[in-house]
């Protein structure tokens, strides 16, 4: 590495990154196909509904069991270490949502914010569409409001998907934190900007580890 470039910071686990990826890539899969079967235009425009349907399903299979898969042979100690970052709210975190260039964690409050939500409509998502296929199948278990709850998820997930993207993606002061979720690591300067907390906490373990 050239003496000049800044020094890289690893953020994510290749385990984490397994997570954050196997989700989007499902994500993607059960919008598309889920927005197939829900709006006209498009579903007129597809056509073959029974096959989206397929895929919708066996995607929201295949999502779950891989997401097993990788808790269960993957690092659950630096999942567990995520899910107590998630847990914990300090005084950054609180005035991050005022000012929001305050020194923050690995995760800012928003970040925190959004794998809450994230994870909890992941919940909702796989009750409620576990309830609409059961209820094909068994009349008891079609209640009225499931299909609200599920497309209700679907359009505020949508716009949130979109955001994520914006941020993550096209935003210059952002983007870079799309290499943390694809290599592992950021550089050290922009995470002193973005993350100082963490940074200078995982600038000093860096030091340490090459002593």
């Amino acid at each position: 590495m050239d003496a000049r470039s800044p020094r890289r910071l690893p953020r994510f686990t290749r385990t984490e990154r397994a997570v954050h990826w196997v989700h989007a890539a499902a994500f993607v899969v059960l919008l598309g196909s889920g927005l197939c079967l829900y709006l006209p235009s498009l579903a007129e425009a597809v056509g073959r509904r029974t096959l989206l349907k397929t895929i919708h399903v066996y995607t929201a299979l295949a999502w779950i069991a891989a997401l097993l898969l990788v808790v269960a042979v993957g690092d659950r100690r630096s999942l567990r270490a995520a899910l107590h970052e998630l847990d914990v709210w300090d005084r950054d975190d609180r005035a991050w949502f005022r000012h929001r260039s305050t020194p923050s964690g690995r995760l800012n409050a928003g970040q925190k914010l959004n794998s809450i939500v994230t994870a909890s409509f992941a919940v909702l998502f796989t009750v409620t569409g576990g309830l609409l296929w059961y209820g094909e199948r068994d009349t008891r278990f079609r209640f009225a409001d499931t299909i609200l709850v599920h497309d209700w998820l679907m359009y505020v997930s949508f716009f949130l998907f979109l955001g994520h993207l914006y941020l993550s993606v096209i935003h210059p002061k952002t983007r870079h934190s799309l290499v943390g979720i694809t290599r592992g690591w950021v550089d050290e300067d922009w995470a002193l900007t973005h993350h100082r907390t963490w940074a200078e906490q995982a600038a000093a373990r860096l030091g340490e580890t090459k002593l």
